[in-house]
């Protein structure tokens, strides 16, 4: 049984008792969750500014093939892309597998926006 789970006496084995199918939008919002803790973590207190950068946004998609989710983000720039993406999608995975019971969920990133961090000073 996964995930330490004891099985109640009397109760036929988890394959023949049926399945439970997660909705696509709880997937959804625990792969964002998992994105926005993931950047917390790993963005720096001094880039751009908070207010200018949107929340990481998920679609995720149920099928024969399991669970895929696509994970669209906003980073500040200049950063470490490959450092922040490769623990972004480390959380994510780690994430709904840990809480939806995924087997191997696919996780794309996709950077949508790099946000500058703000100008100091006066612009002329």
């Amino acid at each position: 049984m996964a995930y330490g789970a004891v099985p109640a006496p009397g109760l036929p084995a988890p394959g023949e008792r049926g399945s439970i199918r997660l909705a696509d939008r709880v997937l959804e919002r625990i792969a964002a969750r998992a994105a926005a803790e993931a950047l917390a973590d790993q963005l720096p207190d001094d880039g751009a500014d908070p207010d200018r950068i949107d929340s990481p946004r998920a679609k995720a998609s149920q099928g024969r093939h399991g669970v895929s989710i696509r994970v669209g983000l906003d980073l500040p720039y200049p950063l470490d892309l490959a450092a922040v993406t490769r623990a972004v999608h480390h959380r994510v995975t780690e994430r709904v597998v840990q809480l939806a019971g995924s087997e191997d969920p696919r996780v794309a990133l996709v950077v949508e926006r790099l946000v500058p961090a703000a100008p100091s000073g006066r612009l002329r």
